[in-house]
């Protein structure tokens, strides 16, 4: 992909912030759309053209006129699923009307495809079974979870009447450079972040509780890949290996040298205890395939939280 216009909504964030890199890497004329609430301005990358705006806005319609992006990345959210338990009508503000303003713009302004980021860790519920495919049905146990499974319902609306082709990507629990580490939901960047101040990272529950992580590089080529890809629909897009938060903390012990047990405290209402993604669909579609297996990718998440704490 090249020489495209693209709109990349959370550009400053933590995964669209890689992605931008990447897209400009290649060619590409990028613009970014960002409140700053979770994104940060330093991780905007010089070269796309950046707008500080919130996604509920109304000035939205005013940079897609001006910009007439071709490819559309919809990324910004409220991601925190805790906060979206203990305030639900915050969450859908953002999650759902926000991105049904995105949405309709693309529709007023041809936009050719949309990418939106969804999730599959939060969408699918816990009663198995494990891995998920996309043929599972969606059972999620957060509002977080219910936002973004209503986004893609009205992406499926938008391709069904207006002819907008859009992919839905369920991310299972991604990790890597430029995560936040205080408030964004994110064990291995807390763990990192804290074991590396030699600060006692937190266990809500009793560990065992497993995820499906996967490097935010891995990610960024899933989201290029498929917008590429003359292709629509849902694809879940993880590691398909389940790893439980106690051997994440073992290995992040190890590699940050930090001396002290974990600490267990009660676990948080509304957080499942399994998550595992079937990706082959997304293997059969684009070959998709990561290129960082755990133990590779948490080397490089800590040296870079190392060298930017």
């Amino acid at each position: 992909m090249k020489n495209k216009r693209i709109l990349v909504t959370g550009g400053a964030g933590f995964i669209g912030s890689n992605l931008v890199d990447r897209l400009i890497e290649k060619g590409n004329k990028v613009v970014v759309i960002d409140n700053l609430s979770s994104g940060k301005k330093e991780n905007l990358n010089p070269k796309a053209k950046f707008y500080k705006i919130d996604i509920c806005s109304s000035k939205i319609e005013e940079i897609f006129k001006k910009e007439k992006p071709e490819i559309v990345f919809h990324l910004a959210a409220k991601i925190n699923l805790r906060k979206s338990i203990d305030d639900p009508i915050s969450d859908a503000k953002v999650n759902i009307l926000g991105s049904l303003n995105i949405f309709e713009n693309c529709k007023k302004n041809n936009v050719k495809k949309i990418v939106f980021a969804s999730t599959g860790g939060a969408i699918y519920g816990e009663d198995g079974p494990f891995p998920s495919s996309e043929n599972f049905i969606e059972k999620p146990l957060s509002p977080y979870g219910i936002a973004k499974l209503s986004a893609e319902k009205y992406l499926y609306y938008y391709e069904k009447v207006f002819k907008i082709p859009s992919v839905s990507l369920r991310f299972s629990n991604v990790y890597g450079q430029r995560q936040n580490a205080k408030g964004e939901a994110g064990v291995i960047a807390i763990f990192s972040n804290s074991m590396i101040l030699k600060k006692q990272p937190l266990i809500f529950g009793n560990g065992k509780q497993t995820r499906d992580f996967i490097h935010v590089d891995d990610i960024v080529s899933a989201l290029v890949a498929f917008s590429k890809k003359n292709v629509s629909g849902v694809f879940n897009v993880g590691s398909q290996k389940e790893t439980s938060v106690n051997e994440i903390f073992r290995k992040i012990k190890n590699l940050t040298e930090f001396k002290k047990g974990p600490k267990y405290v009660l676990q948080k209402e509304g957080e499942q205890k399994r998550s595992c993604l079937d990706i082959s669909k997304a293997k059969k579609e684009i070959g998709f395939g990561i290129s960082f297996d755990l133990d590779k990718g948490l080397e490089k998440t800590v040296l870079w939280f190392k060298n930017n704490i």
